[in-house]
């Protein structure tokens, strides 16, 4: 894997490139991004496409991309112009890309702005709550965790995003009524370290999840768009959102094996089923 570091206005963005550029076989280059995952998160999925180029990113201000910006917040129209940059610089065409979670928001605004960049998309479980039947309620429940977070620190914020993400179908007076989760029940840490900075349970990355996609712009596009979901998320907010985005959008769900990080291995996250899911994913892309 090497290494390159993409300086920009912006930011200065690292990125890493597994295999040879141009790629190989005559396929495009294959990019995996997410968002407030960084590249490390895509290692198990990475290492289970040898004979492709694979290429990750760090999106601005998470692990060695260094913000030059002055801001702390994180916009998919800003996320989306750093993942054009760096498509720029590889230098080899459009690519595929696998995109996860908040980047998978980044790449729907990346093929709106750039619809050259990218033949295929397969996007998995974009987060986007307002676009759910119960998409106030969603707010809500996401203010929630940002002040658990704020008034209690790491380990409270954590223990009611999980709660959050976990409930089964819309945001309803009993998921309200709910006191909020122990950060013992889930094996994490009541201490508060005093730092407030974290992407996902601030709300830093609240215009991520507040995203409404150009779905005229991605219809005219030739960016063939895959909406993807595990099928572990059926009934909670990210298989719904998953859904309401698809439709949005035209199509319908393609589902995945696991969870919303089913490409994870043990090293990173909780677990998945990475080659289940990597071989779902190769049947994806090979679909014409």
């Amino acid at each position: 894997m090497r290494t390159y570091t993409l300086e920009t206005p912006g930011a200065d963005l690292a990125y890493y490139v597994r295999g040879p550029l141009p790629a190989d076989g005559g396929r495009p280059p294959l990019l995996m991004i997410g968002q407030p995952m960084d590249a490390s998160g895509f290692a198990a999925l990475a290492a289970r496409f040898p004979d492709r180029t694979v290429v990750t990113y760090d999106p601005r201000g998470l692990g060695r991309s260094v913000r030059k910006d002055g801001r702390t917040d994180h916009t998919p129209e800003v996320q989306a112009g750093d993942v054009h940059a760096v498509i720029e610089a590889l230098g080899a065409g459009p690519v595929e890309m696998f995109a996860g979670s908040g980047g998978a928001v980044t790449a729907l605004a990346l093929v709106a702005r750039h619809p050259g960049d990218v033949t295929t998309l397969v996007a998995h479980e974009p987060p986007l709550i307002t676009l759910t039947p119960d998409g106030p309620a969603a707010v809500r429940a996401r203010a929630r965790v940002r002040d658990a977070y704020e008034e209690r620190g790491w380990g409270a914020g954590m223990a009611v995003f999980i709660a959050m993400t976990s409930w089964e179908g819309e945001f309803t007076d009993a998921y309200f009524a709910q006191p909020d989760a122990d950060p013992a029940t889930f094996g994490m840490p009541a201490d508060d370290d005093g730092s407030r900075h974290d992407p996902l349970l601030s709300d830093r990355s609240w215009a991520i999840s507040d995203y409404r996609p150009d779905a005229g712009a991605i219809a005219t596009a030739s960016t063939r768009v895959v909406i993807a979901v595990g099928e572990e998320s059926t009934g909670v907010q990210t298989g719904r959102t998953s859904v309401a985005t698809a439709e949005l959008l035209g199509r319908r769900v393609t589902t995945f094996p696991s969870h919303h990080g089913g490409f994870l291995d043990g090293d990173h996250g909780y677990p998945g089923k990475p080659d289940e899911f990597a071989q779902r994913l190769r049947e994806v892309l090979d679909t014409p």
